[in-house]
């Protein structure tokens, strides 16, 4: 149909209000991405709900697991300067047949994951805070040293293990514990640690979030699904992840744990706690790295990772426990390796 040429006019009005409102929408929906991008990525680095405890608080809860309580025989703490990190280590007073390093989660540190050592009431057990943030934070120096999703932390980790292990605690003695970002960091460590040598003793891990990038998607689209997670979560996810690694300066692939494993095998024997209704460390994921462990067992749990402890009572200890035993069956000597000096 050809329009009369007295009814253009009256056209172009419309047609200017239509492509302004358009180009405002456009304008709008790409302020949205950009400022969510950027809270998701200012997370990824500087964890909004983390607060460092105050020494005392530290100290007082260090010192409880030292008086011991509950099924756990306490024991006596002892503090390392490892390259620049700060490694506590308890040591119980039974000759050990290993050592647990405790890795801490996402917007966590020594102290909050502290606790964790009562389910290896056998074993010695160590942990320290990645890139000593509660320090710099208790220090009034944050928000740096930013969290790198995994790729500093888990050279750290390595560090920590060799010194382990110069301080006489041979590989195959020596257990990591990760949950939630700390199973990312123990899962790269571990990577690394079994292309340059043998076997740990075990690893015992939950909810490891598959990359930065992943993990900043699922931060987008939160506890409940909306109908614009499918079209603009990935991309948002994607921006955030590359704005985290600029802001904290690491190469995002170095947390994409797939992608580090590749198709490796381990020797080293893994217990996976496996959360099925899990949205941030998504179970897909979780099983295909479980396929990774030749020698591991699967505890599967119809809950988010963190939960899996309070959902699975008594038999979540008792699974660490098994585990850690079937790993470490063979006695060590009287004295064991020796401890390094120092205080809570």
């Amino acid at each position: 149909m050809i329009l009369p040429t007295s009814d253009l006019p009256a056209r172009r009005p419309l047609r200017r209000a239509l492509l302004s409102a358009l180009a405002l929408g456009a304008a709008g929906l790409g302020g949205f991405v950009v400022w969510k991008a950027r809270s998701v990525a200012w997370e990824l680095t500087d964890p909004p709900f983390y607060r460092a405890q105050p020494l005392a608080r530290v100290q007082g809860t260090y010192a409880d697991l030292a008086r011991g309580g509950e099924g756990d025989p306490g024991g006596t703490w002892s503090v390392a300067e490892v390259e620049g990190l700060q490694l506590w280590t308890l040591k119980r007073a039974k000759p050990s047949p290993g050592i647990v390093l405790l890795l801490h989660g996402f917007g966590d540190d020594r102290w909050g994951t502290s606790p964790a050592l009562k389910w290896f009431p056998d074993l010695d057990a160590a942990i320290f805070t990645y890139r000593r943030r509660d320090d710099a934070l208790r220090a009034g120096r944050g928000p740096e040293p930013f969290v790198t999703f995994g790729a500093r932390e888990s050279e750290e980790v390595v560090r920590v293990v060799r010194h382990l292990e110069a301080c006489g605690w041979p590989r195959e003695r020596i257990v990591l514990m990760g949950r939630s970002l700390g199973a990312s960091v123990g899962l790269l460590a571990l990577a690394r640690l079994e292309r340059e040598g043998g076997p740990l003793g075990g690893l015992i891990w939950e909810g490891a979030p598959a990359s930065s990038r992943d993990f900043a998607e699922r931060l987008v689209r939160g506890p409940k699904d909306r109908f614009w997670h499918p079209v603009l979560a990935p991309p948002i996810g994607a921006l955030a992840a590359r704005w985290a690694a600029q802001r904290a300066a690491y190469d995002p692939l170095d947390t994409d744990v797939l992608k580090v494993l590749g198709n490796r095998s381990f020797r080293t024997p893994a217990l996976a706690i496996l959360a099925t209704q899990d949205r941030l460390a998504p179970p897909e994921i979780q099983a295909r790295i479980t396929r990774h462990f030749p020698q591991g067992r699967v505890l599967s749990v119809p809950t988010w990772h963190l939960n899996a402890a309070q959902v699975l009572g008594p038999d979540y200890p008792r699974a660490v426990r098994e585990a850690t035993e079937r790993w470490l069956k063979r006695p060590r000597g009287p004295e064991g390796p020796r401890a390094e000096p120092g205080n809570p």
